[in-house]
């Protein structure tokens, strides 16, 4: 497949390609210095990278999971716990937003409601912010 086929299916830039095929995310057919040209399961294998990259993996961590082929699963664990964070986060900044739509008051500052939301979000997002840089510390280690 072509690298403009597979820029055009995928909706990655070719210079997006490019710079995967030189980091070893994937691999082209052809030699160096030819037009490249990639196997077709080089779609299955962005969508992998893309669904890392979404998850929060850097591109090196992506890659050494798709070379090494041996995940590390802790990581796989700590990241999950990372999202999980995150999503109550967002939650919770959702059900205050939500409720600042539907209250009655107008100083939604003075709601008691939208005060304690307000704090469990500002709670969740220290605590997420605390264990990103927790996870961050041990692998700069």
């Amino acid at each position: 497949m072509d690298i403009s086929d597979v820029a055009r299916r995928t909706g990655v830039p070719a210079s997006t390609l490019r710079y995967y095929a030189n980091k070893g995310l994937i691999t082209p057919l052809s030699g160096h210095g030819q037009r490249r040209q990639f196997a077709p399961d080089v779609v299955q294998r962005l969508a992998l990278i893309a669904l890392g990259q979404a998850a929060g993996f850097s591109l090196d961590e992506v890659a050494a999971m798709l070379t090494e082929g041996e995940v590390d699963r802790a990581r796989l664990s700590e990241q999950a716990d990372l999202l999980d964070a995150r999503i109550k986060r967002l939650q919770a900044m959702s059900k205050g937003l939500r409720h600042a739509a539907q209250c009655p008051q107008t100083d939604h500052l003075a709601c008691p409601t939208f005060q304690r939301l307000v704090r469990v979000a500002a709670e969740q997002s220290r605590k997420g912010k605390r264990r990103a840089d927790a996870i961050q510390a041990l692998e700069a280690r």
